[in-house]
């Protein structure tokens, strides 16, 4: 894979605690891509990115990327989704919905509201792999992403 001076974190936004364990693992079959980090639902998501609550005085790293899921509790993937896109220092990370729904009217309200891409979660361990191997290519190899000073 080209090696592209962008690579940055991914950030997770999965409530589910094994639906977390499966994706780390498959990022770490992708090999590029270091260890993510992640975030438990959409209140957390927005506390890190802005770096408020405890992740004020940590300052995580700004995501290159980040994996956002539809269905979490407190503020749910669309409502982060909405307030990412609405926020100017926010809205250039590109966010790719990564959920179980296979919902039309999911899929269209993640588009509208900005998602980069919408995966609907494989079946098994090896599909998931496969297509995270793909975004792995595709937005660390392929396209060009700002850098962290950027974001």
């Amino acid at each position: 894979m080209p090696e592209n001076r962008n690579r940055g974190t991914i950030l997770i936004a999965e409530d589910d605690e094994e639906d977390l364990l499966l994706i780390q693992e498959a990022l770490k079959e992708c090999r590029g891509i270091g260890a993510p980090r992640s975030v438990k639902d959409g209140e957390e998501l927005m506390d890190y990115l802005c770096r408020r609550g405890k992740y004020r005085e940590a300052r995580p790293p700004r995501p290159a990327l980040i994996l956002l899921d539809l269905r979490m509790p407190r503020k749910d993937g669309h409502e982060a989704l909405q307030e990412i896109r609405s926020n100017p220092e926010l809205r250039p990370i590109p966010v790719v919905v990564l959920t179980t729904s296979r919902a039309e009217e999911d899929i269209r309200k993640s588009y509208a509201l900005g998602a980069n891409s919408y995966i609907t979660k494989p079946d098994d361990f090896e599909g998931l792999v496969d297509a995270l191997r793909a975004l792995e290519k595709y937005w660390f190899g392929i396209v060009s992403l700002p850098g962290a000073e950027g974001l």
